[in-house]
């Protein structure tokens, strides 16, 4: 092997500790900054090093020092690389690859909509491996508040957002649609709790559907994505097991969108509501 074989790629230490640097502006200013001092005790170098380190990305931009206090904060070149980055993106390809992951994961439909108030719009679908097709089709516009992906999305939506729903009507779908607005608002909070929302049998009789919302980089839910099937296939055990995974795919690719949110761990808890649905007949809470 040859010298310039074993040298690994893009290796630079200065480069590396310049990002560093950058990373660590981005995570620890507020509306002040952060201080050379913390900057460079936090990442345990001189601070002679982290003015070196830092001069070049003033130079471009991307940050900033405060010239009376001396500390950094980002600079207005990191704000035009973001909306540079922003503007390249379109939720449909950032989807693309989770979206068929997940129905493989799965073995389900998968859907993908972006929130229109009050309303969501299914703009991907990706078919199961089954016989059994869904009714659903891109371009098809639904109510927020009979589907998963809708609830999905309502759940980390503000009370005026809720109640821009609620006033568009809520005429029942099936008998198990929620028509109550309390009913929606207390299942929106199962949505918050759980980290999913299930439409068991709200929007088509016989589907069970799990979805989960996709924030963008201000941490606005914008659109959602879920796993739908019919319930012989999408039990309540089954949902139990999906929920984290589309959970997890729509934090995927909420962080590709610039969204801030952590992926969390699942502590322990009870069996999720779904489970009501097969011991209770009509539209009971």
């Amino acid at each position: 092997m040859t010298t310039d074989q074993a040298k690994p790629r893009n290796q630079s230490s200065s480069l590396r500790r310049a990002l560093a640097v950058l990373d660590h502006v981005r995570d620890h200013a507020g509306a002040r900054g952060v201080s050379l001092t913390r900057i460079a005790d936090d990442l345990d170098i001189s601070k002679s090093t982290v003015l070196r380190l830092a001069q070049p990305l003033i130079d471009g931009g991307l940050l900033a020092r405060d010239r009376e206090t001396g500390w950094f904060r980002l600079g207005h070149g990191a704000l035009r690389l973001g909306q540079a980055y922003l503007s390249t993106l379109d939720m449909r390809s950032v989807a693309a690859d989770p979206l068929r992951r997940l129905q493989h994961l799965a073995g389900e439909t998968c859907h993908l909509v972006v929130y229109e108030a009050p309303d969501v719009v299914y703009i991907d679908k990706v078919e199961n491996e089954h016989n059994v097709r869904m009714a659903s089709r891109v371009g098809l516009r639904m109510p927020a508040y009979r589907t998963a992906v809708g609830k999905a999305v309502l759940a980390w939506l503000g009370e005026d957002d809720l109640q821009r729903v609620v006033a568009a009507g809520m005429p029942a779908r099936t008998e198990r649609t929620i028509t109550d607005p309390a009913r929606l608002a207390a299942e929106l909070e199962r949505v918050r709790l759980t980290g999913y929302a299930v439409d068991d049998r709200e929007n088509e009789p016989e589907v069970r559907c799990v979805a989960a919302p996709i924030f963008d980089h201000t941490d606005r839910p914008v659109g959602a994505l879920s796993v739908s099937g019919l319930t012989s296939r999408m039990t309540p055990a089954r949902v139990r097991e999906v929920g984290p995974m589309v959970e997890r795919a729509g934090l995927e690719i909420s962080r590709v969108l610039g969204s801030s949110r952590p992926f969390r761990r699942r502590p322990d808890r009870p069996r999720h509501d779904t489970s009501r649905h097969d011991t209770q007949e009509g539209n009971q809470p």
